[in-house]
């Protein structure tokens, strides 16, 4: 059998990408220019500026009756047939805004084990499903997409992202805002550019040169937008190289407008608009007003457009391109309207395939996994596992229905108290290994004494410690531990039963002392409405594990480029991210590590990871070989050598350019075998990541390239050479 794998931008590079021009006459552009011309000096800057429709910010604004309560509403123009944009949060579903809604959604499993199946189809398919219910719930805009590389593992939403790396990226992130706006849903991709940490992330100024984000967070967005087409780029809150991301001339005009031939709207984020001259700056919508110091993009814009020709044609292109997402998603043929129906069972199996794609089986000495049914008592400890899974906070989060099974207060009782707040999904472990082994005397203990932990693991047969690490938008982790004392907690089980299985529940790759004492790890990180089940059915064998890391799990923080985290010591967390003092400055410098995040950097210091990018076993095993390529393609032959029936991720490399080590993922694929089958794999290898970005071009110097297949990124197979010509092309 044969798959052929042409991942939407390594296609997209080898024929021209549609993108690389300015925008063409399409009929969506055609409507959109029309209808400009139809606009009063009033109508024009209606669709430049929204609310957040909620009691929230220092004067709330009048809300409309039509609006929804949700993250954003944008007025429409009804004498021109224009509807207005309601607009909700976000990547994992439609959000719950601090319960204001009680209509429930289905929450999917987070970024990272989305990411972990290295499967862009599920994620088309999840979007699909998240568009459905966004449009089913009122919403024509889902503020999904997001596309930020982990640069620092102890970012707070790098439980929201994908990946550390950029094709992996831009492939998955692509494929989901396509399944989204299949709804007649506009998708965001956010949040541009490298929003690398929540720490001062309101102000924190990050220097990097030019090439080395294109050649990295700038690639990823760019494969995004190329796969997915979303309607809207959300901008950041942070600066790059002095300016405000949401008013950069460089990333919103030069970037993605002039280089990019981006034909949709820029959005800022909730509180991200320092000041009119943003409109200058590329930015064409400003979101959530109420958060900013003034309404910019109203009354001071219209009188700008009246006075400076400047702003006038701004004005003009800020509407043109708020109209073509409309047009080009026919959010004005297909309105979206509150009360539609919702087959949450139905989706719900999204959500549990996701998260049983996405758990990665870490370590599995003995064959201590899967568990046996008639394992005969089962000591399950910690975690909170007798009521539901973690799920992350802020504007991700997601209630299903009947709300959340236990909050847990973190940031007090202020207005984003309710925001920020440890909550579990409705899906109980416990529950799910009682019903998958109905024989076993299964008795639960919560965490807070150890020697009653430790006591009921040394009766049992099996020990299942649920360790768990919240994490929240607005907030970074100060270290890769474990709280609460869990570590010491789980070396103190594990040295009482050799059978001690660890289930990590976590937003962030950990650091784990007490490793080597275990029998078995699962990494399940945050798996959503359906999270209980999935973990049970890996544990129990039902699913055989087939998740790969989509982040490195640094052996410590002394292994980042920057061990301590900026700013973290002299800025208190908040989650607004408003500065203590209006001259508040933090510089972060990414110029350390460039465009070799990751597994690169380890790659680059000749570090070994805990675990690498790319690391996952599985209850069966595999081989890849007869590796050809002619650098533009690549093909070789993926066997499942075990005895059971199950998936991997064929992992290509650029181990080498004309006699100098690197370290890139050239391409992917996930391959289902049953015992004994064989597939032939076919990979189009994007020449962007062969090349180096010079001059303002693409440019791939002549000479001998070497190609690998890897298990993970530190296990490289041998390398397949190949000589490719010189050559230069725009982006």
């Amino acid at each position: 059998m044969r798959i052929v794998l042409a991942a939407g931008s390594a296609l997209i590079a080898l024929m021209g990408s549609p993108l690389a021009a300015a925008p063409g006459p399409d009929e969506a552009w055609r409507r959109a220019e029309a209808t400009v011309k139809a606009m009063t000096p009033a109508e024009k800057t209606v669709l430049t500026h929204g609310i957040m429709p909620l009691p929230i910010g220092p004067t709330p604004p009048p809300v409309p009756a039509e609006a929804i309560p949700g993250a954003g509403y944008v007025g429409g123009i009804a004498r021109l047939g224009v509807p207005a944009l309601t607009e909700t949060d976000a990547s994992l579903g439609v959000a719950y805004v601090m319960g204001l809604r009680r209509d429930g959604a289905t929450a999917m499993p987070s970024g990272l084990a989305m990411a972990a199946s290295w499967n862009p189809d599920l994620l088309e398919r999840g979007g699909r499903m998240l568009g459905a219910e966004t449009r089913a719930k009122g919403f024509n805009v889902l503020l999904a997409g997001g596309a930020n590389l982990m640069r620092d593992p102890r970012n707070g939403r790098t439980f929201e992202y994908l990946s550390e790396d950029p094709l992996l990226t831009g492939v998955l992130v692509g494929h989901s805002i396509r399944g989204i706006q299949s709804n007649h849903v506009i998708s965001t991709i956010k949040h541009f550019a490298l929003n690398g940490q929540e720490t001062g992330r309101k102000f924190a100024d990050v220097r990097i040169p030019d090439a080395a984000a294109r050649e990295s967070d700038l690639l990823a967005f760019r494969i995004g937008i190329e796969i997915g087409q979303p309607g809207s780029v959300m901008c950041a809150y942070n600066r790059v190289h002095g300016q405000q991301a949401c008013a950069s001339d460089y990333l919103l005009t030069r970037v993605l407008k002039q280089d990019w031939g981006y034909k949709g709207f820029v959005m800022s984020d909730w509180g991200a608009v320092p000041a009119l001259d943003a409109a200058l700056g590329g930015l064409d919508q400003q979101s959530g007003a109420q958060l900013d110091p003034a309404v910019f993009f109203d009354k001071p814009l219209s009188q700008a457009a009246a006075s400076d020709p400047r702003y006038a044609a701004r004005v003009d292109d800020m509407n043109r391109r708020v109209l073509w997402a409309i047009y080009a998603n026919d959010l004005d043929k297909h309105p979206a309207r509150p009360g539609g129906a919702i087959d949450l069972a139905a989706n719900s199996e999204i959500a549990l395939e996701t998260a049983r794609q996405g758990i990665v089986l870490l370590r599995n000495t003995r064959n201590v996994l899967p568990l046996a049914a008639t394992a005969r008592r089962i000591a399950v400890i910690g975690g909170h596992a007798d009521q539901g899974v973690l799920s992350g906070a802020g504007s991700s989060q997601v209630h299903g229905p009947g709300g959340p099974a236990l909050v847990v207060p973190v940031a007090g009782t202020g207005p984003w108290g309710a925001f920020v707040s440890e909550q579990y999904h409705r899906s109980s472990p416990l529950a799910a290994i009682k019903a998958l082994a109905p024989q076993a005397d299964v008795r639960f203990r919560d965490s807070r004494y150890v020697r009653d932990a430790v006591e009921q693991a040394r009766a049992a047969d099996v020990a299942i410690i649920f360790a768990t690490k919240w994490a929240t938008e607005g907030y970074d982790a100060p270290d890769l531990s474990l709280p609460d004392n869990q570590d010491a907690l789980i070396a103190a089980v594990a040295e009482a039963n050799p059978n001690t299985i660890v289930v990590l529940e976590t937003g962030n790759p950990v650091v784990m002392p007490w490793l080597g004492k275990t029998a078995a790890v699962i990494q399940a990180w945050y798996p959503g409405a359906r999270g209980g089940e999935a973990i049970a059915s890996v544990l129990f064998g039902q699913t055989n594990p087939s998740g790969r890391l989509p982040i490195t799990f640094p052996a410590s923080v002394d292994q980042l480029p920057r061990p301590r985290l900026d700013g973290y010591d002299a800025f208190e967390p908040d989650f607004s991210g408003t500065p203590p003092t209006p001259d508040a400055r933090l510089t972060v410098d990414y110029g350390i590590e460039g465009s070799d995040v990751g597994y690169r950097w380890n790659a680059r210091r000749g570090q070994k990871a805990l675990f690498p990018f790319g690391f996952g076993l599985s209850y069966s095993t595999f081989a890849t070989s007869g590796l050809t390529t002619n650098g533009k393609t690549a093909s070789f032959v993926v066997a499942n050598t075990g005895q059971r029936a199950g998936a991997t991720t064929a992992q290509l490399y650029l181990v080498d350019r004309n006699g100098k080590p690197c370290l890139r993922l050239a391409g992917f694929q996930r391959v289902d075998l049953q015992p004994g089958e064989r597939k032939t794999v076919s990979l189009a290898i994007d020449p962007r990541l062969l090349a180096d970005w010079k001059d303002g071009k693409w440019a791939i110097a002549g000479g001998t390239y070497a190609f690998a297949l890897g298990e993970n990124a530190e296990a490289i197979g041998a390398p397949r050479k190949v000589r490719l010509a010189a050559r230069t092309w725009r982006d």
